[in-house]
């Protein structure tokens, strides 16, 4: 019997229905039959692009850690210099909260505090900050040598002193429903602390 063939628009679909489920009700909270009815995809169809909703939470990691890169990496390269670009990309990702009204918050947050049982979801996810604080280092490692942000501290350590802090604000701005957490934590951070 011939295998059936592979959509890509199946499969992007299905990773952006995932991304906003998993955002807005959780892992547990995502049944995969509603999943696949918001996508119109037979739950027949679904195993033949991934074996098990575990699956399919590993893919929508690596999925928003592509995304989260490439938000990065054109924050960074439309910007005069790697400290304005660091600001663009964290100022973005704020404008989107705000706009989602405060709901979600970061995906990759979110699903850790909840998939701890799942050693290959925890592997992705261990991936995906550091991934993403890989890509904010370089752009401190960079602003450090323009002079930008201060060279006694690690540009490794700045990152996720950087990451981690902007994690905490996010929290506090679901309970607030404010921004105002994320532009302290900038304002705190690269008009503050990263200072030369």
């Amino acid at each position: 019997m011939a295998r059936p063939r592979l959509s890509e628009g199946t499969r992007k679909r299905l990773l952006e229905a995932s991304t906003h489920a998993f955002l807005r009700q959780g892992y547990h909270g995502t049944g995969l039959k509603d999943l696949l009815d918001s996508v119109e995809i037979p739950k027949g169809s679904f195993y033949n692009y991934y074996p098990s909703k575990e699956a399919l939470a590993v893919a929508t990691i690596e999925h928003t850690q592509r995304c989260t890169a490439e938000s990065l990496a054109a924050a960074l390269e439309n910007a005069p210099n790697p400290v304005t670009g660091l600001r663009a990309f964290f100022q973005a990702q704020a404008a989107e909260f705000e706009r989602t009204r405060f709901e979600g918050g970061c995906l990759l947050a979110n699903l850790a505090g909840e998939l701890d049982e799942s050693e290959a979801c925890r592997v992705a996810l261990s991936t995906a900050f550091l991934d993403w604080r890989d890509g904010v280092r370089d752009a401190i490692a960079d602003a450090q040598r323009l002079g930008l942000i201060r060279a006694d501290e690690d540009a490794a350590e700045l990152a996720d002193m950087l990451i981690e802090s902007w994690e905490g604000a996010v929290i506090r701005m679901k309970v607030e429903r404010s921004v105002e957490p994320l532009h302290k934590c900038l304002r705190r951070l690269l008009d503050g602390y990263f200072q030369p």
